[in-house]
Parts: C-alpha cells; structure tokens; sequence
C-alpha cells in the first residue's frame, strides 16, 4: 500500500509539472517574435526604397550607416542619392534567417531575386544579401548591408 501511495504522488507531481510546463499556442493579434520584427523592417526599408520615399527610407538607416555593393562603399547620402537613379520594378525573397550574435544587434541574411535598373543600366538578377540591424534607444536601425551579385 505504502508503494502506491508513494508511486501515486510521484505521478501527480510529474504530470502537474508537465501541465505548467507547456506552452500555450501564439494567440491571433500577438506581437511579431524579433525575428519576425527584423525581417517586417527589411521588408519596410526595401519597400520604401523601391517607392523612391526618401525621407521614410532614412528613417531606416543609422547615420553612421554603411553599405556594401559591386559599386564600392556607401554612406546614407549616397544611398538617398541612388535612390532617384535607381527603378527597381519588382523583387522577391528567400531563404531569409535572422541570427541575433548579442542582444541589440541582429544579422538578416537572404537572397533577393530583382528587376532593376540603375544609371539606365539593367541590374536585374539574384543577390545576396546582409544586413545588420542595431537597436539604439528602443528603436531598431539599419548600421549596414551588403548587395552582392549571385554568379
């Protein structure tokens, strides 16, 4: 008798802890995870590019931004300038991840697939892509990113 009491209250115990222990599913209307979050604002900042919104698309960008493409190094006036030279017609997205390496900063890596031009030069094609998002002062922001052609 003394071993099915013992036994029952080691069940009971198991079971009450598995019941705390799960978790219960995402509710509709919940906040986006970060990784959701940083991939909505790539998807904001690329949107706001391909509208030629310059002043949405700076809002973005860190003032110590940094960009990377087969054209060199960018800085955010560069960017802004580029934007007026540059038709981009359509893109996609794939294979995005979001790596967060310390808390505040998060790395988002993808490939893109564009109809572009830029100059009058077409630049359509698949790229890779980086970018480095920093949250300062509650509010994420773009330090850099890299374009880079796929061969």
């Amino acid at each position: 008798m003394k071993t099915r009491f013992v036994f029952f209250w080691t069940t009971l115990i198991a079971a009450t802890a598995m019941c705390f222990g799960q978790t219960s599913p995402p509710e509709p209307g919940k906040p986006a995870t970060k990784e959701e979050a940083i991939i909505n604002l790539e998807k904001s900042v690329t949107e706001a590019y391909k509208n030629k919104q310059a002043d949405s698309f700076k809002k973005y960008l860190a003032r110590n931004y940094v960009g990377v493409n087969a054209d060199g190094i960018t800085s955010v006036n560069t960017e802004i300038t580029g934007i007026e030279k540059t038709d981009l017609l359509n893109y996609s997205f794939a294979d995005m991840k979001v790596v967060f390496p310390k808390a505040g900063v998060a790395v988002i890596t993808y490939k893109t697939t564009v109809q572009s031009t830029a100059a009058g030069q077409d630049t359509s094609g698949t790229y890779n892509v980086a970018s480095v998002w920093a949250e300062r002062w509650g509010k994420w922001a773009l330090i850099s990113h890299a374009f880079m052609k796929s061969q």
